[in-house]
This record gives C-alpha cells, structure tokens and sequence, in this order.
C-alpha cells in the first residue's frame, strides 16, 4: 500500500459506511437493494452528511471572507506604501505588516477555500471506492465498508440505463447503455460546472462591496471563476457518474447556502446589502446591523463627543436678591 493509499484509506471506510448505512435505511423503508436509485440517494445522503458538518467551517468561511473585504482599503494603503520598493528587506516588511494586518481581524486570503480542501479527501475517497467497484467484484473482494454483495449491487446499478459506476473516458461496464452513459455523463458535467459557476458569479455580483471590487485580491478571484469551472468540466470525463452525482448535489447545497446568506446576512456595502436595506424599509422595519457597522457607529459617536466637548457652555442668568 503506498503512502496515498494509506492516507485515504480511513475516508474511503468512512465514505463507505455512511452509504452503506444510507442504503440499508432506504431498503429498509421498502426501496429495492439492487436499484440504482437506492445507491444514487445513498450517494446525495453522503453529501448531506458532510455539508451538515461543515456547517461550522462555512459560518467561519464568511467571517474570514467579510474581513477579508473590510481589510481592503487598508491593504491598498500598504500595497501603496511599498509601490516601487523591490528589494529584500522591504518585501520582507511588507509581508510581516500584512500577516499582522491579518492576524489583528482574525482572517486570511486562504480562508474562502477551507471548505473545498476539507472535502477534497472526500472527493477522492469516494472517487477511489466508485472506480474500484468492478475490479472489486471480479476479484471477489469488499471495498470498505461494502461487502461483496453491496459491490455487486452497485455494480449492477443503474439509472436512465446508466451504470453508477460508468465513466465517460473509460467506457461502459457490460450491460450498460452506452447513449445513456454519454447523455448523462455530459448533463451531469454541464450542470456540475454550471452551478459552480453561477455560486461563485452571485457572489461577487451581489455581496463584494465596491472596495472589494476593485482590489487585486478580486483580479485573481475573477479568474478562478473561469478557471475552476473549466478545470472540473475536462475533468469530469474522467468521473463515475456516481461521483458526478455527488459534487452536482454539493454544488447545489453551496448555491442554496450562499444564496440565503447573501440574502439574510450580506456583506455591509455590497448591493446585496442594499437590498435588504430596502425589503426592511418597505416593510417599516430598523436595519440590522452588519459587520462592520459597530465600528463606524462608534466612530460616529466618538465625534458627537468630541463636538459636544468644545461646544460653549451659555452662563444662564441668575435672579438678583431683591433688596
């Protein structure tokens, strides 16, 4: 076993097991056990379950990314405080005030991406497991979790006429349909990309602040919008549908999370704040504050204070005794 096996090893168990258990709930409710459908609500439950988890990273993900976009005037004022200074110890100075920047509101650059490299193992365990059904069943072996009659179910599974275990680059397994595999593979791929791309497009349309916008951080944002969608839409031809299945439901499950996120909690300055602004206005509602709105709102008292404090106090008149 080599070092990346040995590594994946506990997920794809874990991967395995919580289909297994999704499985023999589903057939215990009355779903046939060899149907492909039983083991494609397996897979969407195996989604489920991980999405849940991640529920907490995700709230720190938005955290992270809100400070990340309220840090921007402040990072632009040091980018322009070492514009044109190439040499070592300015680079070096430059990149201690930033982490310290960083560390002061508690976010980095890496953040946004914790989610997606916590269930890359995931990913791949469950690519690993998908792709090994068949040279498992004609060995006579388990895979994880699975025993060797689930292997066989699996492999036997289909939907549309589509094996689970079929991928668009290797071909069909036999008794598979060879038009279903490529019909649903390259709607798979389609709505795959396609609902990656329009999370991270609703994002940066509707909740990123005009600040946000404009700062080299979002350059590179804008090009992985483009990038990481294509790069899964190549890669796809090589995925078991079983595995096309499970990343379209997670990128469905994102698209939701984002999208009552930037409709309930959006970034303070964004349009999506605006709107809401709006809807609460409409209804004669207070707005609610947003992150960040602490900080001008005692900054707005603080210079009450200060006004208040040099204002000239009037003498008031006072009665004379009469005598």
């Amino acid at each position: 076993m080599d070092f990346f096996e040995t590594i994946m090893f506990p997920f794809k168990w874990l991967v395995s097991i919580i289909m297994v258990g999704f499985h023999e709930g589903l057939s215990f409710i009355g779903l046939p056990e060899a149907s492909g459908w039983t083991w494609t609500l397996s897979i969407i439950g195996l989604v489920l379950v991980i999405r849940a988890a991640l529920i907490p990273v995700f709230v720190k993900q938005i955290k992270a990314q809100r400070g990340m976009q309220l840090l921007q005037p402040d990072l632009k004022k040091l980018q322009d405080k070492y514009k044109g200074k190439t040499d070592q110890l300015s680079r070096q100075a430059m990149a201690q005030e930033q982490m310290a920047m960083y560390k002061k509101h508690g976010t980095n650059p890496f953040s946004a991406c914790l989610p997606m490299l916590i269930q890359m193992p995931f990913f791949f365990a469950l690519f690993q497991v998908l792709s090994g059904i068949t040279a498992a069943r004609n060995q006579g072996k388990t895979m994880g979790a699975m025993s060797h009659e689930q292997v066989v179910q699996f492999d036997d599974s289909s939907i549309f006429g589509a094996p689970l275990s079929a991928t668009l680059l290797h071909g069909t397994p036999p008794g598979g349909n060879v038009v279903a595999v490529w019909t649903l593979s390259i709607v798979m791929i389609l709505a795959m990309t396609a609902s990656q791309f329009i999370t991270q497009k609703q994002i940066m349309a509707k909740n990123m602040s005009e600040e946000a916008m404009a700062s080299p951080f979002m350059r590179q944002q804008k090009m992985m919008l483009y990038i990481l969608p294509l790069v899964f839409g190549i890669g796809g031809i090589n995925f078991p549908i079983g595995v096309l299945i499970y990343w379209t439901t997670t990128n469905l499950w994102t698209m939701g999370q984002q999208f009552f996120v930037i409709r309930r909690m959006p970034t303070p300055g964004s349009p999506a704040a605006k709107a809401l602004a709006e809807r609460r206005a409409a209804k004669g509602l207070p707005a609610i504050p947003l992150l960040g709105a602490k900080k001008a709102d005692d900054e707005a008292a603080t210079a009450v204070v200060a006004e208040t404090k040099v204002q000239r106090t009037q003498p008031q008149r006072k009665n004379r005794k009469k005598k």
